[in-house]
Parts: structure tokens; sequence; C-alpha cells
């Protein structure tokens, strides 16, 4: 049987795309080594926001007497977080099997081997197909540093699955991906220090955003040592000890875990994958135009494999594309207007242009930016607590850019993300409806203050 598509990997990218192929008719051969899901859901999105949940719930009852609300002394069992964490994981992995359960789905479980664009082999069985998907995703880059294949180490996959609670934990790195699982373990009572080579953390964000998201965690008791390179790390009995230098010169670190989050790659695992003779960046992702497909006729890549944006909703929508170029339906991915968000507490979200991206290119804007507590809602749910909403708005009043410091922003900021992409000017907006009390009428305040 010839297939219509071949898809390499089950993690969002994969799934979704073989959901729509499904349901336009194709029939498809979807391959995945591990878990259906990737890594988003079996250890990466889903399990960290599981846990940070919990974190959130139990910050949030030590500080009930706030609101009038008497309580015991707080405490948690660890064991039972984490075990709600592997249900959710399993139910949702679940689901994803039940959607793509169909007579035009066949789901193989194994590694591939691409002997051509069209002939995926896989345990000696042969999968013709007119189409190849590759979804392969990445894994944690781990970085050359002296010493650091002899200790034993934490990626995310150790953070997210061990069975008791560190005393102490070195994050290397200070993006996204450490600074949750840096929040998570805060809030269980881990003496945490983020060690971040850039000089400020979640670069790529909003700096003054990211400056005020660690100044939080600073208060929290998380300390950071940015501008700081690691050099070399080693054992010591039980414990991690790590060497690292900045202006202020040579430090040694001593915790219970070391935790390395310094980034990911791609994966170009699938046997056969690296002969074809597909065009590729300077950091070896795989080149793709504007609906998905490679240097290769019938050969399309989505997710973190291409090196866009290491999101699930960014793969999600590259598989909507690729799938609509392989439909012969008109469609472009466009990048302009994809959410990031932080999962701290505070969350931390933005979509658009940052002030230093405008800057740089010598974009005219105007900087709008109010404190979160002009919102009703935001203080009646947040007490003590404060946020940022900045708006970056173009000479043509057109929303450019769009940051938000406090929660519940990664619900709000798909809102800022719509205006963007439909263009719309301030009028436009002033126009829409928030309903009331509501913490999205943050952005009807912000621009509301525009004269």
């Amino acid at each position: 049987m010839e297939y219509d598509v071949a898809i390499i990997g089950g993690g969002p990218a994969g799934y979704s795309a073989a959901e729509s192929l499904m349901k336009a008719g194709k029939s498809v051969v979807l391959f995945e080594k591990e878990n259906m899901g990737g890594v988003c859901l079996n250890e990466g999105c889903i399990p960290t926001k599981t846990l940070l949940f919990s974190a959130k719930l139990l910050e949030g009852a030590k500080l009930n007497s706030k609101y009038g609300i008497v309580t015991p002394e707080v405490s948690f069992d660890f064991s039972k977080i984490m075990g709600r964490k592997s249900k959710v994981v399993r139910k949702l992995v679940l689901g994803i099997k039940a959607k793509l359960k169909s007579p035009l789905i066949e789901i193989v479980n194994g590694e591939a081997t691409i002997c051509t664009p069209h002939l995926i082999t896989c345990d000696e069985q042969a999968y013709p197909c007119k189409s190849l998907l590759l979804c392969m995703g990445s894994s944690t880059a781990i970085p050359p540093i002296d010493g650091l294949d002899q200790v034993d180490y934490w990626t995310h996959k150790e953070a997210l699955s061990t069975k008791e609670v560190p005393a102490s934990l070195l994050v290397m790195g200070g993006g996204v991906i450490g600074m949750e699982l840096a929040a998570f373990y805060n809030a269980m009572g881990t003496a945490i220090t983020v060690v971040e080579m850039l000089p400020e953390i979640v670069t790529g964000m909003d700096a003054e955003l990211s400056a005020l998201l660690r100044e939080t965690y600073s208060k929290k008791g998380i300390k950071f040592l940015l501008s700081t390179k690691v050099t070399s790390v080693k054992s010591v009995g039980e414990s991690v000890e790590i060497t690292c230098q900045n202006e202020a010169g040579v430090h040694t670190l001593v915790a219970d875990k070391l935790l390395v989050s310094t980034g990911r790659r791609a994966n170009h695992s699938a046997s056969g994958l690296l002969s074809l003779p597909l065009e590729r960046t300077d950091k070896d992702h795989l080149v793709v135009d504007k609906h998905m497909e490679t240097s290769i006729k019938g050969v399309y890549a989505c997710g973190d494999i291409t090196g866009q944006s290491m999101l699930a909703h960014t793969a999600t929508r590259e598989a909507d594309v690729a799938v609509h170029a392989i439909l012969g339906i008109p469609d472009e991915m466009s990048y302009t207007t994809i959410p990031a968000v932080v999962y701290t507490h505070p969350e931390f979200s933005a979509v658009g242009a940052t002030e230093d991206y405008l800057l740089q290119n010598n974009i005219p804007y105007r900087c709008v930016k109010i404190p979160m507590s002009f919102s009703g809602r935001f203080v009646v749910e947040n007490e003590g607590a404060n946020g940022v909403c900045k708006l970056l708005i173009g000479e043509d009043t057109v929303l450019l850019g769009a940051h938000l410091l406090g929660g519940p922003s990664s619900e709000l900021i798909s809102i800022a993300a719509m205006v963007i992409e439909q263009q719309m000017t301030l009028s436009d907006w002033k126009r829409m409806v928030f309903p009331h009390p509501s913490v999205s009428e943050i952005f009807k305040e912000a621009i509301n203050t525009i004269n």
C-alpha cells in the first residue's frame, strides 16, 4: 500500500498533521519511536505546567490569610504532586490516540529509516509514500563543559520525574525551561542558584520585564549569577560542584543537583535523514519555504527541526501550513504573531516585536506602559502583587508588540496576537468590548492612556 503521507514524529506537529490529513480523506502512516505526544506532552510542556500549577496553589495557600482565609499550616505531598503529573500525561496521551484511531491512519511504534523521499522502512517493513513530513523535534543541548559528562546531572526529563525534592539545585541556563523548573523547585523549598551566561534571564523577551521577573524571584530566594560562564563540573561526594567565571572572578558552587537547561538541538536521529541532500542552516536546522517544504520537492518539515520557533503551538501551526500545501490549499507560514509564555508565577507573556528589536531596526514606536493594578479584577485576585502591561505602538497606530508580566497573561496574550495579525488600529481596538471586571480590561486601560 502506498500512503498519501508518511509522518516521522508523533509530537504536536506530527499528530495534528495526521488528524488533519485523516479528516481530508488522506491515508497516513505515522512513525513514533517513543511516546505519542512527543517531548511536549510526555516530558515538557504539559508535565511542567502540571507541576507549576501545584506550586501556584501551594504559594497561594501560604498567602490565604491575606484574603481572610484561615487554614492550618500548609504542607505538600511531593509523591502526590508527581503522581498527578503522570496521571494528566497518561490521560492526554490516550486522548491523542483516540483522535487518531482511524482506518486512514497507521501508527508504527519504532524508528523509521528514510530510504528515499518516497520510501520509509521500519523493522524490515516497507512503507511507500507520496509525500513525507519530518517532525522529529529536538532534545536537550548539552554544552561541552569540562567534567560534565562525568557527573550525574539533570536535564528537564530527570527534573520532572524525580521522587525526592533536592535541598539545593544549581540551574545552568536562565531561559524558559530553566526558569520554570527553578520556579517549581523554589516553591518546593529547594535552595536555587541560576547561572546564566547572558546578561539577563529569558533573553529574547522584553528586557525590562525579564529583569522584573528576576527581581521577583530574587525576593523569593533564588540567587542569580548573570554574565557568568560555567568552566568545569565535578562530583564532590553526593553533591555536584561547578566552577564558573564572571567579571568578579572565579566562583565555586556546590549543590545536591545540577540542572542543565542550556537550550535545545534539532533531532536528526531518523536513519537515512542525513543522507538526503536537504538544505540546512549554519545551525544544522532544515531550511523550509513559506509552505514548510524543504529543498526536496514533496518533503516537508515542521516543528523544532526547522529551528524557527521551538514552541509546540508553532509546530502545530506549521503542520497546518504543510498539510494545506499537500492538499493544495493556499496558506503561508508567518512567525510575526507567535505568542511566547514563561509559566512562572507571575506569568510572563509576549507577542510581536520587542523594544530592542524596534530600536535595532530603527522602527519608530510609542511605548505605553501601565501597572496591571489598573485592572480591578487583577487587584481582587492578586493581593499585594503587581505586574506590567507594555504595548508598543507604531506610527500608524497599529500594535507592534505586547508584553505582560502578571497572571493570567498566558490567557490574555492571544488577544494582542489577533490585534497584531489583523493589523487593527487603536481606533479599531477601542471599539472592542471587554467584560467587566476582567484582567483583559488592562488592554483597554492601556490604550485609553494614549492621547
